[in-house]
């Protein structure tokens, strides 16, 4: 048996190689390493994947919802309510920038933000909605979408994990998450379902004039150069990390459904037990499985880690800390009560090996130690 990765980027830059060489090789004799032809043409083919009118390429996925934020010109001490249970980049950026980061419980089945909860959590000071898309699965974005407008909110989609899904509106027709809000961010970290070999990122928006401001954020606040009409920061993807993209971005579909027919050949494994809750893809959504996380409800989630580990098998534990018991971002206002499903989750949630290269007697392998286990 093939070694087990968590994510396996060798295996799957052996089928792009010759690509991505012949990219780099034009890239080094051009010398064009920062904004040059690979970047604007990835661009406009990420344009036309994801249907928007503007996408804007940055330094990373954090950068990319700061300068999101930024851009939208919120205010110290405007309210941006987030999920609890997510990586702390989404929180971490609204802290930066002086806003108060409200956050609010996630559904048990989806692991997504509670439509519930948001309202609940809306005040006069509230200025915008981050809804994340989290472990590849939209979040419910029509419900976002109404909250919002019924309260004059900007959304702000979090798309680090779910590049490519497909939202379908209650009445029918589909769109790609990240394109739904006023403003969505994406990361390209080597791990992501469209990774680059360092770092990268890009904000998505149909809106002319916010595109037209980010633009000038993510290069100082210039428009012309050395003149500096809004703040900004230094934010830009480079042209090598442009190339891997762009030998990437065809195979999307490819390798989104790929993680689909791992998912299912790991849930038809571990069903049945009914310590074992697989992950649950809300009817009519489109999951594309950056992560693929069990719930593990009898209390031997630790204990399970510790087999995988001792047999080769890596694993991650999205997340072992609610972020609002974390040190930077714990209020005194929040109850408890409130995060009855997150404080669960941290306790119970344990990812399993998830990309495009697995097989099925890693499958096999793997599914049979948790058998064995829980």
């Amino acid at each position: 048996m093939r070694k087990i990765q968590m994510v396996d980027l060798q295996g799957q830059y052996e089928r792009i190689k010759n690509n991505v060489q012949a990219s780099f090789e034009e890239v080094l004799n051009t010398t064009a390493f920062i904004n040059g032809p690979q970047v604007q043409a990835f661009q406009k083919e990420l344009e036309n994947y994801m249907s928007v009118k503007h996408v804007i390429p940055c330094a990373n996925g954090t950068d990319a919802l700061q300068i999101a934020m930024m851009g939208l010109g919120l205010k110290e001490g405007d309210e941006v309510i987030t999920a609890d249970f997510t990586f702390a980049a989404t929180v971490e950026v609204i802290a930066l920038l002086k806003l108060t980061p409200v956050l609010v419980d996630v559904y048990d089945n989806t692991f997504n933000i509670n439509i519930e909860a948001i309202e609940k959590a809306i005040t006069p000071r509230t200025k915008a909605i981050v809804p994340v898309h989290l472990f590849g699965q939209p979040a419910n974005m029509e419900a976002v979408m109404a909250l919002a407008k019924k309260h004059n909110l900007f959304v702000i989609e979090d798309n680090a994990q779910a590049i490519g899904a497909d939202y379908t509106f209650a009445d029918g027709h589909k769109q790609k998450v990240g394109t739904i809000g006023h403003v969505g961010a994406t990361s390209f970290f080597p791990s992501k379902n469209l990774g680059c070999y360092g770092d990268g990122g890009a904000i998505f928006t149909n809106d002319d004039d916010l595109a037209y401001t980010l633009r000038g954020i993510v290069n100082h606040g210039m428009y012309v150069r050395y003149h500096h009409d809004v703040v900004g920061v230094n934010s830009r993807l480079d042209s090598l990390q442009a190339a891997v993209l762009r030998a990437k971005l065809p195979h999307l579909n490819d390798y989104n459904a790929r993680r689909r027919e791992a998912a299912r050949k790991y849930t038809e494994a571990l069903k049945g037990n009914p310590h074992i809750i697989t992950p649950v893809i809300a009817e009519g959504y489109d999951h594309v499985f950056h992560q693929y996380t069990l719930r593990i409800t009898n209390g031997k989630r630790d204990e399970l880690a510790k087999v995988l580990g001792d047999n080769g098998v890596p694993f991650g534990i999205y997340y072992p800390i609610p972020l609002h018991a974390q040190k930077a971002y714990t209020r005194s206002s929040y109850n408890e009560a409130d995060f009855g499903v997150t404080n669960k989750l941290v306790q119970e949630v344990i990812s399993l090996p998830m990309h495009t290269e697995l097989d099925d007697e890693q499958i096999a392998f793997i599914t049979e130690l948790i058998k064995k286990t829980v």
